[in-house]
């Protein structure tokens, strides 16, 4: 292979600048309905629930301290409001499916005080409404509670305004929305201007090999020469990937293709580095990715630190967090005492009615606060420093209890789902590096198009010199995809092996995407649903792993956007498709019919409006079933999976269908069981990619045609 040719690091960044603010003003547009909660009526909040932006019918059960003296809230559902479906065996009320995820920044506003029309003339209430409620970072989700930590991200803690808004929450109706969040931005910003303003005595060795100015440094094979590995169950290509990254030098990619041990493999990778006396950075994208990595780490008993807060509410992820060590080391002792003390403050302020006391205990519970921080960043400090391996999001890396710490290796999980910019922000000290995911899913999702500076790069307009740098530079092309671009694949080693699909459904994404390279483990390869471990009837959906509803022949045609555009801007650029949503709902009643439980099956589609629609069909009738679209299923599996593909027109147009990363997504989800619902004569005009799909369908699936008079 060629030299790489090199990119000029500071152009580099500030074309991701560029790209970034245009993403950032495109992301808080779309959630302008946000920033004018006052006016949002009951209609509009469910609208936004659907589509994963808020969470409705909140009450507020209880308030501690958390971590940086902040107030977490824990929100209930409301038990007047909430249906039976929704409802435990013991009658204690429980959410409905939502979209809102650890590390989302909400507001939480009165019901009561939205929808309302502003302008009377209590001027200060009207100011109240306008703004909407206190605003924080959701901290955990649960079936029963969602908690968040008041005040916003990287804002310097709580305010009185904060503490003042979260008391006013007591006793009422409640909702969060999710806000844009500017922290993560900020934190990639800053990154990109320090590497902007960087010269090239300050880039390090592995900055230079990530930009083609030199090339990654030969193998250390004796770092590789007779690992005893600690996990027997590692297959082969998965040793071959942890010896190939124990004896990188500088980069190694690690591909996992859907179900094949990633996450497995770097848990192994880890504990290999630490027994070579290595400090390791592990990072991931989100909360989710990172705590499957404690979660899996914690029983190795090896000294780990998660900054941050842990996703889910799970003993093994949370005694290795930083709020649960600072309570729990010796140095927690004191920081534990004063938390003791806000607490009861906090408290205090509920049973006072004088304006004059209220003043007085909040000006305490600042002193108390500025003491608590400095305390407890003594004690963050040092459990940090004592750790052999600590675990953050990647803006997580960003935050204040990782100044002047030193890794021997960073490694970032799922790197073919984040942004560029967000690695740098662990990567600009970083030494040796290892990357692992599968650039052959879905990349990080972005809003804006980019479209001037990809227009002006590939058209060749403006500076010339400047032009042919930015050439191909754009946020959805990830780290992971550049390096392998300028290296090649000798930097790469890829897991071949999968545990999840039967074989019939892993042939086609195998030979399509994987270079034929994918062998079912014989544990999986032949399982169907009528093998559950839970009783099945035998049928023709049960003992068939792949089957192909197709639509064709015009009975099933899509919804114009137009049609659809009524329903709210939410929705105004998707497609619906009602005749095949009954052909999935049918499907669906016929595997749980046959024994499969709900919980067992998700239905998935690349459309927002085709998930609406199949929303209002199935989610009532199963609450269990897990519904959602096709980009959010991403990472996910079930045993069963219904996909609807929705577009079928005359004019054969397939739309973002033709992303063949979307499909790959769509089409490695399931364990036993993958039914399509589509019309195959307008997909297989979409691309090659989508013809080959067809014809394997039609070759290797149980084939069946829907009669559109029987659904009617």
């Amino acid at each position: 292979m060629p030299p790489p040719t090199p990119i000029p690091i500071p152009l580099f960044a500030s074309t991701q600048l560029n790209l970034l603010h245009e993403e950032h003003a495109a992301e808080v547009s779309s959630s302008k309905l946000a920033s004018t909660a006052a006016t949002v009526s009951p209609s509009t909040r469910r609208t936004l629930q659907a589509t994963g932006y808020a969470l409705t019918g909140l009450i507020l059960s209880q308030c501690r301290t958390g971590l940086g003296g902040r107030v977490v809230g824990e929100f209930a559902p409301d038990p007047a409001v909430t249906s039976d479906e929704f409802r435990s065996e013991d009658g204690t009320p429980r959410f409905g499916s939502h979209g809102l995820r650890v590390g989302d920044v909400v507001r939480v506003s009165d019901v009561a005080g939205t929808g309302k029309k502003v302008g009377g003339k209590d001027k200060e209430k009207d100011k109240d409404a306008e703004k909407g409620g206190p605003e924080g970072v959701i901290t955990r989700t649960g079936d029963r509670a969602v908690w968040i930590a008041f005040g916003r991200p990287g804002g310097g803690g709580m305010s009185k305004e904060d503490d003042e808004g979260v008391e006013e929450l007591w006793g009422k109706k409640l909702w969060a929305i999710k806000l844009a969040n500017d922290v993560t931005y900020r934190r990639m910003r800053q990154t990109m201007e320090k590497m902007e303003k960087m010269t090239e005595t300050d880039y390090s060795h592995f900055m230079r090999v990530a930009f083609g100015h030199t090339t990654p440094l030969q193998l250390d094979t004796e770092a590789c020469e007779s690992v005893e590995f600690m996990d027997p169950t590692l297959n082969d290509s998965q040793k071959d990937a942890i010896r190939f990254a124990l004896a990188s030098r500088d980069i190694a990619l690690i591909h996992g293709p859907p179900g094949t041990g990633k996450t497995h493999t770097l848990i192994e990778l880890i504990l290999q580095f630490v027994k070579r006396k290595k400090r390791v950075l592990v990072c991931g994208p989100s909360n989710v990715s990172v705590d499957n990595i404690v979660e899996r780490l914690a029983p190795k008993k090896v000294p780990v630190v998660r900054i941050g807060h842990p996703a889910r509410l799970l003993p093994s992820v949370l005694e290795h967090s930083l709020e649960v060590l600072t309570q729990t080391s010796d140095a927690g002792g004191i920081v534990k005492d004063i938390r003791k003390e806000m607490d009861e403050k906090q408290a205090s302020i509920r049973k006072t009615r004088s304006g004059r006391e209220r003043r007085g205990i909040y000006d305490e519970l600042k002193l108390l606060r500025k003491e608590f921080r400095q305390r407890e960043s003594k004690c963050v400090d040092n459990l940090v420093r004592e750790s052999s391996v600590v675990l953050a999001t990647l803006h997580g890396a960003g935050g204040h209890q990782l100044k002047n710490q030193k890794f021997d290796v960073v490694i970032i999980d799922e790197a073919s789902q984040a942004l560029e910019a967000q690695c740098w922000i662990s990567l600009l000290g970083a030494e040796k590096v290892v990357l692992a995911g599968d650039h052959l899913q879905l990349p990080p999702t972005v809003k804006s198009t980019g479209q001037k500076t990809k227009d002006e790069a590939s058209e060749g307009k403006g500076e010339k010199s400047d032009v042919e740098t930015l050439k191909g530079v754009s946020l959805e092309r990830t780290l992971f995809d550049r390096l392998l671009a300028l290296h090649g694949p000798g930097i790469k080693r890829m897991l071949t092996t999968q545990y999840r699909m039967h074989e019939t459904i892993m042939r086609f994404p195998s030979d399509e995407l994987y270079e034929g390279k994918l062998i079912a483990s014989d544990a999986v390869k032949s399982r169907l649903l009528i093998d559950l471990p839970y009783e099945v009837e035998g049928t023709d959906d049960t003992q068939e792993p792949l089957v192909f509803w197709d639509t064709q022949g015009g009975d099933f045609p899509e919804k114009a956007e137009d049609e659809i555009g009524k329903r709210g801007a939410l929705l105004g650029d998707s497609k619906s498709n009602e005749m095949e949503a009954m052909v999935v709902a049918r499907h669906v009643d016929n595997l749980i019919d046959a024994g499969v439980r709900p919980e067992s099956i998700a239905v998935i589609t690349p459309y927002n409006g085709q998930l609406a629609l199949l929303s209002r069909m199935l989610r009532e009738k199963y609450p269990g079933l897990e519904l959602g679209s096709v980009d959010g299923f991403q990472g996910r599996e079930k045993e069963a999976v219904v996909v609807s593909l929705v577009r079928s027109n005359a004019e054969h147009e397939v739309g973002f269908l033709g992303e063949k990363r979307r499909l790959n997504v769509a089409m490695t989800r399931p364990k036993r069981h993958l039914c399509l619902c589509g019309d195959s004569e307008t997909i297989s005009h979409g691309s090659d990619f989508l013809k080959h799909w067809m014809d394997f369908l039609e070759e290797n699936a149980d084939l069946r045609y829907p009669d559109a008079g029987d659904l009617l």
